[in-house]
């Protein structure tokens, strides 16, 4: 059996949805994108130094800190409102075609996040992609964030695999590295402005979208 993992944001999300609420609350179209470098920082910096921060609390925390960084108001009302439109996000265009592809080829698809259940499955199911899915795991359920090893072994445990039958596909440099560092394989899906981290172990497979990616995996099978 082979278990392919599917990250959610930005790899089958379009966040490019969430610009008009960043354009509209900091007045700077590239708002969106330094909210989820510093979400990032804030959920992984928890994670290095014990002090497990959730998804759902990074965003606010990130949130809170562009505003003083912009110097801009952030109503509490409005705040509440960008995080839970991360609930309502579109799927990449090539997306749907693209998993019913390898849902059809037999492989056994997994949405593995780092969002916390609920807003997982809300996302799955807003963008019309839960049926494509045998699971949807949040690292949330085991308290330790991608790129840390747990939440790619909790999917090999789920199916009763070993963690190289898990294949991750991602559109982040560094959930790639944090799944071959864990033993998984590991598919690149090389949006504008991502490339891999030249250190390491690599992916074996890299394209610039998912139907791309999902055909090579195919045919590698």
């Amino acid at each position: 059996m082979t278990v392919i993992a599917f990250d959610v944001n930005e790899t089958l999300l379009d966040l490019r949805a969430l610009d008009p609420l960043f354009a509209d609350t900091f007045d700077d179209p590239g708002s969106r994108g330094q909210w989820f470098a510093q979400m990032l920082q804030v959920a992984f910096v928890g994670g290095l130094t014990g002090q497990y921060v959730d998804f759902t609390t990074a965003q606010h925390a990130a949130l809170s800190m562009l505003a003083d960084r912009l110097g801009k108001p952030l109503p509490p009302e409005r705040a509440t409102a960008i995080v839970e439109a991360m609930s309502a996000l579109p799927p990449h265009a090539e997306v749907p075609a693209a998993l019913a592809r390898l849902r059809e080829a037999g492989f056994t698809m997994v949405a593995l996040t780092n969002s916390v259940q609920s807003v997982a499955e809300a996302q799955l199911r807003y963008a019309g992609l839960g049926e494509l899915f045998n699971a949807a795991i949040s690292a949330d359920s085991v308290r330790r964030l991608k790129p840390a090893p747990e939440p790619y072994h909790a999917v090999a445990q789920r199916f009763g695999v070993e963690p190289s039958e898990v294949r991750l596909v991602a559109a982040h440099a560094w959930d790639v590295s944090g799944a071959l560092a864990a033993g998984c394989r590991a598919a690149l899906v090389r949006r504008p402005g991502v490339v891999a981290i030249p250190l390491g172990a690599q992916p074996d497979i890299v394209g610039p979208t998912l139907t791309e990616v999902a055909d090579r995996i195919i045919a590698a099978r």
